[in-house]
């Protein structure tokens, strides 16, 4: 199958549940921030901007975990900011899981070696030194990494195991050089590529998160799904980048760049997406195929923020992740007081000049998935799509340059 069948299962089920009660509308993934403080800046994220009077507050993790429950989302995308800074994240993976929720940790990779150093100095067993032995001759772990481990964990918390309901989803915007560019530090990248092959090792699921920019060709988005294929990562999330507020503003103010000159009209996603329907047939990309005929300009789809609804410590933002009118203190009043008629686009109109480029996969990927512009054969397309064959992995990644970066 090309993703698991429990999972699959576990949000159509939902989906199915909600259509026979006539439910309006309600939530696909949450995406949950329970802080903003991130150890990068990159280019075209607006959080640290938008929240950065806020910066050192958090959600407790009472109040992540009544979110989840108050939605009632079966998957949770924990985000942020960095969720690995969270002082207990791995409290707040644990309680999600223990409530049925599919997880996912969207991180950008520096700080993720080091949670799965933590995983392996708490397992035990005789079998736990051929596996260091054989990831210290990787160069996966350092020696002084394995004598930490052996020492075992000082405390007595829960630690992030793997599970088959928990993907570590991790930020991956192109090959090394176009990836450290846009996070704007280097090494990044390769930091991401040992902790993925860990992580792997160690029996994880890992998906990569790529957003495509205007600078971002198309053969490098294929080579991105090659390699990371190839290296055995169980799928892919890609998305346009798309112009918002808070993201030009940080362009222009802190970078003192043109935001045109960065992201992507909706004319240019559908021209660098116009092959993703065959990527989805060659690669493990997560979403509907009805998304991906959208964003290779084949159809139409009505904007669905709703159903992937973001909390962070102001409450429910609203309308949606990436545009902030208000925030609400839950989520049946946010669906009742926003006119969600004033946004999106819809039969080529902008209802709000701010969604006029924005084609991204938390509001329309949804719209695939409900069928909210249904044309006749999508629900068996879609079903087609996630329950057929996983295709198998790319062997031509083993010969892509990924590890391209030269100068500074």
């Amino acid at each position: 199958m090309r993703f698991p069948f429990a999972l699959s299962a576990k949000i159509a089920g939902h989906i199915i549940k909600h259509k026979l009660r006539g439910t309006p509308k309600f939530a696909l993934v949450l995406q949950l921030e329970p802080l903003h403080t991130c150890n990068l800046s990159c280019t075209g994220c607006g959080r640290i901007r938008e929240y950065s009077t806020s910066l050192k507050e958090i959600v407790p993790l009472d109040r992540c975990l009544a979110a989840a429950a108050e939605c009632g989302a079966p998957m949770v995308s924990i985000c942020g900011g960095e969720p690995l800074i969270y002082p207990q994240v791995e409290a707040l993976v644990e309680g999600l899981l223990a409530q049925g929720r599919i997880v996912y940790i969207c991180t950008n990779g520096v700080l993720m070696r080091r949670k799965l150093c933590d995983y392996l100095a708490h397992t035990h067993g005789p079998a736990r030194e051929g596996l260091l032995r054989g990831l210290l001759a990787e160069e996966l772990i350092t020696a002084s990494q394995v004598e930490a481990i052996r020492r075992g964990r000082t405390g007595d918390g829960p630690v992030i195991a793997p599970s088959r309901w928990l993907y570590w989803n991790v930020h991956v915007d192109g090959l090394e050089s176009t990836h450290d560019r846009v996070v704007e530090r280097g090494g990044v990248f390769r930091e991401c590529v040992a902790a993925i092959r860990l992580a792997k090792r160690l029996g994880f699921q890992v998906a990569t998160n790529t957003t495509v920019y205007r600078e971002t060709s198309v053969r490098e988005i294929e080579e991105v799904f090659a390699f990371f294929s190839w290296m055995g990562v169980d799928g892919h999330t890609i998305s346009p980048g798309y112009d918002y507020d808070a993201a030009r503003r940080d362009m222009a103010q802190r970078l003192g760049k043109r935001p045109e000159d960065f992201f992507l009209t909706r004319a240019m996603t559908r021209e660098k997406f116009a092959g993703i329907l065959d990527w989805g047939r060659r690669f493990t990309i997560f979403g509907t195929p009805v998304y991906q005929e959208f964003l290779a300009g084949r159809r139409e789809l009505t904007c669905s923020a709703w159903a992937i609804p973001t909390y962070n410590i102001k409450g429910w933002k609203a309308p949606c992740y990436l545009i902030t009118d208000d925030h609400y203190a839950g989520y049946g009043q946010m669906l009742e007081r926003v006119d969600w008629d004033k946004y999106g686009v819809v039969d080529g109109v902008v209802r709000d000049p701010r969604c006029e480029n924005c084609m991204v996969h938390c509001g329309y990927d949804p719209s695939g998935a409900l069928g909210t512009d249904y044309r006749r054969g999508d629900h068996w397309k879609n079903f087609a799509y996630n329950f057929g064959p996983r295709p198998p992995r790319a062997v031509e990644g083993q010969r892509v340059n990924a590890f391209n970066r030269t100068g500074s």
